[in-house]
């Protein structure tokens, strides 16, 4: 009796690790397996429609509506993914409700290394139309899918023509290059600016290929609320000393702000914060341990909501454009008055 009960015990627990339909809950039909949970509100059966690749940048905070409405009609009413390492499948009726003709809205949570490699999983992300990646710890990003079939399977997508977007953490590594926070703590602009080798400026490169516009590029958020431009000159800075990137560039949005680029680089500001676009002239004067950086004649085009941007010519329309210089770890601007923003 004692070795059928283990028996049993054993084939329950097999069908658990493979995943079964849970329960319903208020965002939608949930399934579970081992390091994922799949959450999917709408049509349970996929499609397949012809969709426009583009990319959406979004700078956290409140979020866009706008946005979300530009990648469902990407999406062609396609099904919609939202992927994240935490937090619930809340984005589930919220886009549902923005984008009544969309298939479905699902939310897949892969938190830890073991999902990524689930069959579930890379299935999942490939049947998707519409891809987002969410806010939380852009460490977690790094440490689940970097060099994974989930990071594979996104790429993959995007050479399909799905628009793929993300927010706050999910935007901080939509780019060639990005802050990693691997230190599991973030960094202010004036620490970095005091010390461009600093422990906790951890950058990390290639976790996805979205767009060859995307290369030796960086994202940023929560730009103006957190005062990240200092850091962001610094993180240009190491990414120029370094030598990973011919002439490296930066996206960087405000919180409740979205940049929306279609696949030819061109694309709009949507919100109602601003984006900024900075290019640099070239490796900085002083970027070395312990010093505060020398990096003079940064551009930065600064945008609002109706304003336009070429990411291929790098080039805008309807904005600000002034330099800045880091002198001895210190910001300074052309613009009246002096203001970094």
């Amino acid at each position: 009796m004692r070795n059928r009960w283990t028996l049993i015990g054993a084939l329950l627990a097999l069908v658990a690790c493979q995943g079964v339909h849970a329960q319903d809950s208020t965002f939608g039909h949930v399934t579970r397996g081992p390091g994922w949970v799949y959450t999917r509100l709408g049509n349970q059966t996929d499609v397949r429609t012809k969709t426009t690749f583009g990319v959406l940048f979004e700078g956290g905070g409140t979020d866009v509506n706008a946005a979300y409405r530009w990648m469902c009609g990407h999406a062609n009413g396609g099904d919609f993914l939202v992927i994240r390492a935490t937090g619930t499948a809340d984005y589930n009726p919220y886009i549902l409700r923005l984008c009544p003709g969309i298939n479905s809205v699902s939310t897949l949570k892969i938190d830890r290394r073991l999902g990524v490699r689930q069959p579930f999983v890379q299935r999942t992300i490939l049947n998707a139309e519409a891809l987002f990646i969410a806010g939380g710890d852009q460490a977690d990003y790094v440490r689940f899918y970097q060099h994974s079939p989930v990071s594979l399977a996104i790429d993959a997508l995007a050479r399909r023509g799905v628009p793929v977007g993300g927010t706050s953490a999910g935007n901080a590594i939509l780019a060639q290059f990005a802050f990693s926070a691997l230190s599991n703590r973030t960094i202010t602009s004036s620490e970095a600016l005091n010390n461009p080798f600093d422990f906790r400026l951890t950058l990390d490169r290639d976790f996805l290929f979205l767009s060859p516009l995307l290369a030796d590029t960086i994202t940023d958020d929560h730009f103006v609320t957190r005062d990240r431009m200092g850091r962001l000159v610094t993180f240009l800075g190491r990414i120029a000393h370094d030598r990973f990137g011919r002439r490296p560039f930066g996206i960087a949005l405000d919180e409740n702000t979205a940049f929306l680029m279609e696949a030819n680089g061109k694309g709009t500001v949507v919100g109602s914060s601003t984006v900024y676009f900075l290019s640099t002239p070239g490796r900085p004067e002083i970027c070395k341990p312990q010093t505060p950086l020398t990096f003079s004649n940064v551009a930065v085009y600064r945008i609002a909501k109706g304003g336009a941007f070429d990411i291929d010519a790098w080039a805008g329309t309807g904005g600000t454009a002034y330099s800045l210089s880091a002198v001895d770890g210190k910001l300074t601007s052309t613009q009246p008055g002096g203001g970094i923003y």
